[in-house]
């Protein structure tokens, strides 16, 4: 089983988008960029956590496997919503059930994970995906061989 965590605000990997370039032989190409900017960062920071927690020589697995993705949000200074009610108070939202989307968030993790971790994210056969609220900004991953 590997198990870490990574700090940070987590990032969604949204989507795709190709431009076709023709290099200067003459030969099309094309470049895939993520329509978010800051996803880039985000997934040098969960792969590099990955290769601290798998350590140096670690080959990529082949395997079927489980993975847990845990994101956890900082709260918002002003998230308390509604009064009254049968509590006759303030209420305040149990989980983070805003934006960003939970799957794109874990499939950034997930393109980050591929050839550090695991050789292709196809190889998921189960996945738990979870927002919670939580001091730090981070997720915890949690990955094993399938059973």
């Amino acid at each position: 089983m590997i198990s870490f965590s990574v700090l940070g605000i987590a990032q969604t990997a949204g989507s795709k988008r190709a431009f076709p370039f023709k290099r200067k032989d003459g030969r099309l190409g094309v470049a895939v960029s993520d329509d978010n900017p800051r996803a880039k960062d985000w997934k040098a920071l969960v792969a590099w956590s990955a290769r601290e927690a798998v350590g140096s020589g670690f080959v990529p697995l082949r395997c079927a496997l489980e993975v847990e993705f845990t994101f956890y949000r900082a709260r918002p200074k002003g998230h308390r919503v509604g009064k009254g009610g049968p509590n006759k108070g303030w209420r305040e939202h149990p989980f983070p059930n805003g934006r960003p989307d939970v799957l794109k968030l874990a499939r950034a993790c997930e393109d980050a994970l591929t050839g550090v971790v695991w050789h292709d994210d196809s190889q998921i056969v189960t996945e738990t995906l979870r927002k919670r609220w939580g001091e730090a900004p981070r997720v915890e991953i949690t990955i094993k061989e399938a059973e």
